[in-house]
């Protein structure tokens, strides 16, 4: 009967025959934070290269799990990103060390358990993480072991940016291509870590790791799972891989970008959607933007890109450059690039917001869509983001950006903050007398109703003609279609014609007193001529029309988040 030895018994007894061989060893531990995946991590191939053994951690701690903000998709995700990762590292006779606990509390410990000689991790450009990440450069230090740091979360540099730019970050996007047009183009990406790159390289695994450094169930972290729907998005890097095939290869001279416009249904899912992957790291942005570039200079005869896809990656760079040196980017106070605008404050009507109950089917189909699947269109956050702030509840961008925190897969620090400041007129963004309309936007993107009917089936009967506003349905229709509105469905908690027009007047006297005082022109576009909506909408008091503007042509400068 063959005898199996395990590679930690093996390496025990080589300790105890002759400790200086151990001791010479070089001990590797790749730390796992965002980019959950094995391929283009140079980080990760740093860690093997020349060594003799790998541990991959990430840490995990159970006590901030029961009271983090994050809500039960978000951490379904990323529990099934690490069972990815452990499933891929287990391919290559590794396995992924979840250890429970705070990283600056158990590295020192690690460091001498492991007999650790270098620590590698993908550098984080947030400024907490850069915060976090020095206090552990110097545990390692003190204890003698070797940092190394590799970028690959972000496309460029983000430092060369910003001193490309004379050391303050670019604060319009504009401004902000022209500095990365004179840049060299982005790294290609590395390798996937394999057999072959890992070398002579193992991981030592005990018979009880699933137990000890195993990925927990939801349960374990304090989830009530019961009722919870399946994953409308899987978490890891194997189905990123698969979505990005399908999307841009493997021939990519057969995409054809006529067709793409004509989706039927423009704010579902869609199984080639890539933001969340994005955004925990399970693909590689380097490895998106290659593909791009490859697809771009095959495809001549299909049609041109819709909406550009290197603009998407390019909003992601630009918050990220301007969150990367300013610790407040996520707040009003104290945030050097936020306009300070004295928000209301009213748990009331921001909870009708984040419970979808504010009356407008619009609005409450995009927030229930958030809630139940974790993910809506960059469109929907448009709509959303100004119906909260400066186009009808005047509630401050902070506490929309928490409610997206807690529910949006995609949702990270820099860009989340930074759509925010931009959605409300707050940052980058000035054109506050373009409002959308939580009637008229709907209609435009939608005319028959469906996705309101999916995610409101109590408005599933309800004719097209006031699937919007149910309010204006004769009492008849509304109880023909079994929904009374102020019974059945909410009334509408605002008169949206009233509301947007004292908000966009509040706005204009913001930016008045900003133009005199700070001496800058931020209202050279802004027209003398009463303020309309986007789109037509019939108002909750009266059902007049209201004329306006018939497309969303004045946000097309508003980030669409990656």
């Amino acid at each position: 009967m063959p005898i199996f030895i395990s590679i930690a018994f093996v390496h025990y007894c080589i300790f105890l025959i002759c400790p200086q061989i151990a001791l010479d060893e070089i001990n590797s531990i790749h730390w796992f934070r965002k980019g959950l995946r094995l391929h283009d991590n140079p980080a990760l191939l740093e860690a093997v290269r020349d060594s003799d053994t790998v541990r991959c951690v990430y840490f995990l701690d159970p006590w901030f799990a029961g009271s983090s903000n994050l809500g039960v998709n978000r951490w379904r995700f990323l529990l099934q990103c690490l069972e990815d990762l452990d499933a891929s590292l287990r391919k290559l006779n590794s396995r992924l060390f979840v250890i429970r606990g705070q990283p600056a509390n158990i590295f020192p410990r690690l460091f001498k358990d492991w007999n650790t000689s270098q620590l590698t991790f993908e550098c984080d450009s947030e400024p907490f993480g850069k915060e976090r990440d020095a206090a552990i450069k110097k545990l390692a230090t003190e204890a003698g072991v070797e940092v190394i740091s590799r970028i690959s979360h972000t496309l460029y540099d983000l430092d060369k940016i910003i001193e490309l730019n004379g050391g303050h970050p670019p604060l319009t996007f504009k401004h902000f291509q022209t500095l990365v047009g004179s840049m060299p183009p982005p790294d290609s990406p590395v390798g996937a870590l394999s057999r072959a790159s890992m070398g002579r390289c193992v991981t030592p695994v005990s018979d009880n790791h699933r137990d000890k450094y195993g990925v927990p169930l939801l349960e374990e972290l304090g989830f009530d799972t019961e009722g919870l729907a399946p994953a409308v998005w899987p978490g890891g890097e194997s189905e990123a891989l698969t979505r990005i095939e399908r999307q841009l290869g493997p021939d990519l001279s057969t995409v054809n970008f006529e067709s793409t416009r004509k989706t039927a249904s423009p704010l579902l899912p869609s199984p080639l959607g890539l933001s969340p992957y994005l955004r925990f790291g399970c693909l590689s942005c380097r490895l998106f933007y290659s593909k791009l570039a490859e697809l771009y200079k095959k495809v001549k005869t299909n049609g041109s890109p819709p909406i550009s896809l290197y603009d998407k990656l390019l909003w992601r760079e630009f918050f990220y450059t301007a969150a990367t040196n300013n610790p407040r980017f996520d707040k009003m106070d104290g945030n050097p690039i936020c306009i300070r605008i004295p928000w209301d404050r009213n748990a009331e009507v921001l909870a009708k917001w984040a419970e979808a109950k504010t009356g407008f089917p619009w609005i409450d189909a995009i927030m229930t869509q958030l809630r139940q699947e974790g993910w809506i269109h960059h469109l929907a956050r448009h709509a959303v983001a100004c119906f909260l702030t400066r186009g009808d509840l005047w509630i401050s961008w902070e506490e929309g950006m928490k409610v997206f925190e807690e529910l949006l897969l995609d949702a990270d620090w820099s860009v989340n903050a930074g759509s925010w400041l931009c959605h409300s007129c707050s940052s980058f963004f000035q054109q506050f007398f373009h409002c959308y309309c939580p009637v008229g936007f709907g209609r435009k993107i939608d005319p028959e109703g469906d996705f309101v009917r999916h995610y409101l089936p109590v408005l599933k009967d309800m004719p097209d003609k006031y699937i919007y506003d149910p309010w204006n349905a004769p009492i008849e229709v509304q109880r023909a279609a079994k929904c009374v509105v102020g019974v059945d469905y909410p009334k509408p908690m605002v008169n949206h014609a009233e509301a947007s027009r004292l908000n966009i007047e509040r706005m204009r006297q913001m930016y008045q007193q900003l133009s005199r005082y700070r001496g800058l022109s931020l209202l050279a576009a802004v027209p003398t001529s009463p303020i309309e909506d986007l789109n037509a909408v019939a108002s909750p008091s009266t059902g007049r029309k209201h004329s306006g503007l018939n497309s969303h042509h004045g946000e097309a400068h508003l980030p669409k988040p990656p």
